[in-house]
């Protein structure tokens, strides 16, 4: 290989590769744009949707006091609950500081225009973030936990616990997204490379919508968490990122040599 091919290799180096992103919106559009400038081809193909709270007045009464300024924190466990807010248009004051379970939920509350104040360290889930908050705030505070349906109080119950008021909403119901025949066709055709996983939601959109997916195609999955999620749902795992964040989602599938190309025998 010659020193320009080289060059060109490190630069782009998923030069060739098709990658299934799960999700739409800024959040996909800004990862899209991360495998592009890596030489890939981003296919969005949004995965899962949220459908609205059965109970939307306590959800829209919690939001208004947020605006408001009625508390200290709020915590999102989940992209899915930024985009809660932004459908929502959710004010949040300068007052309130804003604790985002992982840098997937931190980079979706940028994308948008949300601060972001806290990070967990260590351990990207509710039980990593009660953690920290625990250690952040040793008095009393007024905290807002925005949740799914199906999500375990865990974060509500820790805090509680350490005597915080906490009031606990249920923001949405994660429900499936079916996509396009030719999306399916292209991943069971092996015309995808890759299929990145974010969340134990995805994970079980993508065993569900793609029951037969080729051995050489990468399934890449965010963090631990998720890959334990994803092998629950039936998922074979390739690779697990080592920092969960998007970079390191994608610099997971960098280190496999590209599966073999269907690209130049479709039609």
């Amino acid at each position: 290989m010659n020193t320009d091919l080289q060059a060109a290799t490190a630069a782009k180096p998923l030069k060739g590769w098709r990658v299934l992103v799960p999700r739409g919106g800024p959040w996909g559009d800004s990862v899209a744009a991360t495998l592009r400038a890596q030489g890939a081809v981003p296919v969005i193909a949004p995965l899962i949707n949220f459908a609205p709270s059965t109970d939307q007045a306590t959800l829209e009464a919690a939001l208004a006091d947020l605006a408001a300024g009625a508390f200290d924190w709020v915590t999102l466990t989940s992209a899915t609950t930024v985009d809660v807010l932004y459908a929502y248009r959710a004010e949040i004051p300068a007052t309130t500081r804003v604790a985002a379970v992982g840098e997937t939920t931190a980079a979706a509350l940028s994308a948008v225009g949300y601060r972001v104040d806290l990070v967990p360290d260590d351990d990207n889930s509710a039980a990593g973030m009660a953690d920290q908050l625990l250690t952040l705030e040793p008095e009393p505070r007024r905290i807002l936990t925005l949740r799914s349906e199906i999500a375990k109080p865990v974060l509500t119950r820790r805090l509680s616990e350490a005597g915080h008021d906490v009031r606990s909403v249920v923001a949405y119901r994660t429900v499936g997204v079916p996509v396009t025949e030719r999306i399916a066709h292209d991943v069971e055709s092996g015309r995808i490379n890759a299929i990145l996983v974010t969340s134990g939601s995805v994970a079980e959109q993508v065993r569900l919508q793609f029951p037969d997916i080729p051995a050489s195609t990468i399934i890449a999955a965010i963090g631990p968490r998720t890959a334990k999620d994803a092998r629950k749902a039936g998922l074979g795992v390739n690779a697990v990122a080592r920092e969960q964040t998007v970079n390191g989602l994608i610099a997971a599938v960098q280190k496999f040599p590209l599966p073999h190309a269907t690209d130049e025998f479709a039609v």
